[in-house]
């Protein structure tokens, strides 16, 4: 038994993997494209996408709203991890990011799953709701500039149904959210996002220290 999480030396990290990852050959293959590339940073670990795979699939979610694609291997997650009739409405600004994110989804069979729109994810949120789209996504996955969280929150709250789910990445931001020398915008941003969630009664709150920190948010 342990009173607090247990850190993870890189040797107790690759056991994990070892006996846990069940990570299919395309998402690798797309996960080590990405590695390659400048901002491979922004790309989240494979046991949190298989982890958020597993809570889809425990929701029975079939509808999903991505702020923040990059070169989709969350967004792949997602699609792979739904039924056949589930939708994903994936937002993001990048045509070059998301062209690898395309030729992932086609190889994989879930395209047709995928709803790509490129724009400020302000605005696709903001056209969601126009369009009445309230309350109608099981599952919102924000990862995307850190400036706009709280306006990403905001929206997908009223987007979410109740009992579905919002996670929000990056919460811990490598530790600067705790560093009281680190005072940037983004830095800045993400601690006004926690201590909002902490204080927001709409909501069940689980900050769950996976990748970069993940806040697991259900609607009430």
């Amino acid at each position: 038994m342990s009173s607090k999480t247990l850190p993870l030396s890189d040797a107790l990290y690759q056991y994990m993997l070892s006996v846990s990852l069940r990570e299919p050959d395309l998402a690798r293959r797309l996960r080590e494209e990405t590695a390659r590339m400048p901002g491979a940073g922004m790309q989240i670990s494979p046991e949190q996408g298989q982890f958020m795979s597993l809570l889809i699939q425990l929701m029975g979610a079939t509808r999903t709203l991505e702020i923040g694609v990059f070169t989709g291997y969350s967004t792949l997650c997602t699609a792979l991890a739904m039924p056949d009739d589930g939708r994903v409405v994936a937002c993001d600004l990048n045509k070059e990011w998301t062209s690898i994110a395309e030729r992932y989804w086609h190889e994989a069979g879930v395209a047709d799953k995928i709803d790509l729109r490129l724009g400020p994810a302000v605005d696709t949120l903001e056209m969601l709701l126009m369009d009445g789209r309230h309350g109608t996504f099981d599952f919102v996955f924000i990862d995307a500039d850190k400036a706009n969280y709280l306006n990403y929150y905001t929206r997908a709250l009223d987007l979410v149904r109740r009992g579905g789910v919002i996670a929000i990445d990056n919460v811990f931001w490598g530790g600067a959210v705790c560093d009281s020398t680190a005072s940037d915008p983004d830095t800045n941003a993400i601690r006004e996002l926690n201590n909002t969630l902490h204080a927001d009664a709409r909501i069940a709150l689980s900050m769950v220290p996976i990748g970069d920190g993940l806040t697991l948010a259900m609607k009430r």
